[in-house]
């Protein structure tokens, strides 16, 4: 079976047939309106940020499987804390805020890229990505916030989770 694999970027839920996916799928014969349903049914938890999709078409029988990563980490980070981009001075210059619970949602979201055996260390990931780009997490830097994961402060929210976490 010939497979033809095509890569876009797509604004979650909002993907049309226009470009890039319809030039893009147009010599394939598909029907362009199905394919941009299926898209947008599967980028919609993604709206409003760019999303990396990977369309894999069998070019005899016209079968066609969606493929969807998430977001960079930072991205939805950003998203989170409501701001456009990230400091050009982590250190000095703080540029949004998130809550820890934002910060666990992404873990989530970003378990099957992270390569985090739990969810406390893929919480710690993400919030050292938060100071890397200038985000406070409960108002504090970043930092004092994995102590405070490290030294048990959150088991308790962590724990409520844990099956979210295992599902993803």
């Amino acid at each position: 079976m010939p497979k033809k694999s095509i890569r876009l970027l797509i604004e979650g839920g909002r993907a049309t047939q226009g470009p890039p996916i319809g030039p893009a799928l147009s010599p394939l014969g598909l029907n362009l309106a199905e394919v941009v349903k299926a898209i947008n049914d599967a980028t919609k938890d993604f709206e409003g940020l760019t999303v990396p999709v990977e369309v894999v078409v069998d070019t005899e029988s016209k079968a066609y499987e969606i493929k969807v990563s998430t977001p960079t980490t930072t991205t939805l980070i950003l998203k989170e804390a409501g701001v456009k981009e990230s400091s050009g001075d982590p250190a000095n210059k703080k540029v949004g805020n998130i809550t820890l619970e934002k910060a666990i949602k992404i873990a989530i979201i970003k378990k099957k890229e992270l390569t985090a055996k739990n969810l406390k260390k893929a919480l710690k990931c993400i919030l050292g990505s938060a100071r890397s780009i200038g985000v406070t997490v409960e108002g504090k830097d970043p930092r004092e916030v994995i102590k405070e994961v490290e030294d048990g402060k959150y088991n308790d929210l962590l724990s409520k989770y844990e099956r979210e976490w295992e599902e993803a």
